[in-house]
């Protein structure tokens, strides 16, 4: 370890230990890795990786180890790119955690009617490819008093909701205290923010998709081909760890819409949704709506025993 990474910390040092390796992957030549990748299926996503984007952006910098000009750099980059593909321009910015924040998400289990308006929303908030269409948020409509997600409805008649005798419950990243994605990424390029928000580098992603597998609650999804977007479906307002469009073979997920978030909005899930069932906000602030829902309701969270302790919460009214 060199005498800066040691000043700076644990963090640095691990931070320079992703950046060794995705170099020395990158080393190793694409084509060598992926042709032996190629007979298990693990990497073939691979063979394709960055088609449309040049080598400056595979050897960029981790994240956390980019100066300000550099990374101001990347985001001119990015906004060059999608006005040459998609013919729109862009403003791509990195919105900071900010101090004392910890953000948390609760849904009232009572009050959501199953119309997917949340999902709509994040889906044209977030830049996500039209087709075939990535979401983020997947509504499961349950038989009342019961509770198996194996079983549940995602392909449900959203235009006859709420139907008698059902209820509806919307699964996202939930935003983990101990994500296990972020534990196998072997590359470090999915991580948790001190905001509570777990984020993916999509510059820095190899594809390899072993975050999907760690998750319990499938809530990542993975670019198998280059996002099908009109120009006039494009939100210009975007964020590098958020909804800027992403590349090919990456992975990608719900962020809290941090470059909204962070800025004092809401995400535009809870904006959308129509009976007022999903609360945002500081967890560390005791005057927050959410805050008061944790003291007065009674919470729970999806797959408790998973032990991964989420910062999304579910409750009723009764």
């Amino acid at each position: 370890m060199s005498d800066s990474e040691k000043a700076r910390g644990p963090a640095a040092s691990d931070d320079a230990g992703a950046h060794r390796g995705r170099r020395s992957f990158l080393k190793a030549g694409l084509g060598t890795v992926i042709a032996a990748g190629a007979a298990t299926g693990i990497l073939a996503p691979l063979r394709h990786l960055r088609a449309r984007t040049g080598l400056d952006t595979l050897l960029q910098d981790h994240y956390t180890r980019l100066d300000a000009e550099s990374l101001a750099l990347i985001l001119r980059r990015i906004e060059e790119e999608t006005a040459r593909d998609y013919g729109v321009k862009v403003t791509v910015r990195d919105p900071k955690p900010g101090d004392g924040v910890v953000f948390g998400h609760a849904l009232n289990l009572s009050l959501c009617n199953g119309s997917r308006k949340c999902v709509s929303a994040c889906v044209k908030e977030n830049n996500q490819s039209r087709d075939p269409e990535i979401q983020y948020i997947r509504v499961l409509e349950m038989a009342q008093g019961s509770f198996n997600l194996e079983e549940s409805n995602h392909h449900y008649d959203d235009e006859r909701v709420p139907q008698e005798g059902k209820f509806y419950f919307p699964v996202q990243c939930q935003q983990c205290e101990k994500p296990p994605c972020t534990k196998v990424c072997p590359v470090t390029a999915t991580w948790l923010e001190p905001d509570g928000i777990t984020v993916v580098d999509y510059d820095w992603c190899i594809g390899c998709r072993y975050c999907m597998a760690a998750c319990p609650y499938e809530a990542r999804r993975f670019n198998w081909s280059w996002p099908v977007l009109s120009k006039y479906d494009i939100n210009p307002d975007m964020g590098y760890l958020s909804n800027r469009i992403r590349p090919r073979g990456v992975v990608e997920k719900c962020h809290f819409c941090l470059h909204r978030t962070r800025e004092g909005k809401f995400p535009a899930c809870m904006e959308a949704c129509p009976t007022g069932a999903r609360i945002y906000g500081n967890l560390l602030d005791p005057e927050s709506e959410i805050s008061l829902i944790l003291r007065t309701k009674r919470v729970y969270v999806l797959k408790e025993e998973a032990g991964t302790i989420p910062r999304f919460f579910y409750y009723t009214d009764a």
